[in-house]
């Protein structure tokens, strides 16, 4: 993996009740509605990485989402828009399959809140790929970073 520079739209939000699942959903409506992708600049590709990062401490605390789209470079950052690189570092894979409607990725989520993993908490991400594109059959990867 080589270090990845992001460039999107972000809110800041936390995961108690109803916040996050109120933020978020917002968040990705607005990057739809106003076609945030296609004023992104030096895109290098149509993936979306939807970031979480600048935890405050844990997955219980205030945190960023970005949402956007790896870029060639930095140079150019439009208003209204935020840049967050994504670092070389060690993460662990998990990958959300089936009706993206259906809750799959909050549920990746929620497994991986209960589980034992030595979290870094610096930036996690899931990567909305080619395989994301049939909302019935999609396959989303959620990468978090371990200490």
């Amino acid at each position: 993996m080589q270090k990845i520079d992001i460039l999107g739209i972000s809110v800041i939000t936390s995961n108690n009740i109803g916040e996050a699942a109120r933020d978020i959903p917002a968040l990705w409506n607005k990057f739809m509605v106003e076609s945030v992708a296609e004023k992104i600049p030096n895109k290098v590709d149509e993936t979306i990485y939807c970031l979480y990062t600048d935890y405050e401490k844990d997955h219980t605390t205030p945190y960023t989402t970005i949402l956007g789209c790896a870029v060639s470079t930095l140079a150019v950052i439009p208003e209204g828009m935020v840049s967050k690189t994504i670092e070389v570092a060690n993460y662990q894979k998990y990958t959300a399959i089936g009706n993206l409607n259906d809750g799959i990725v909050f549920n990746e989520w929620v497994k991986i809140w209960n589980s034992d993993l030595d979290r870094a908490y610096t930036t996690d991400y899931e990567v909305y790929g080619v395989k994301s594109g049939n909302m019935e059959n999609a396959e989303v990867d959620i990468f978090i970073a371990l200490k």
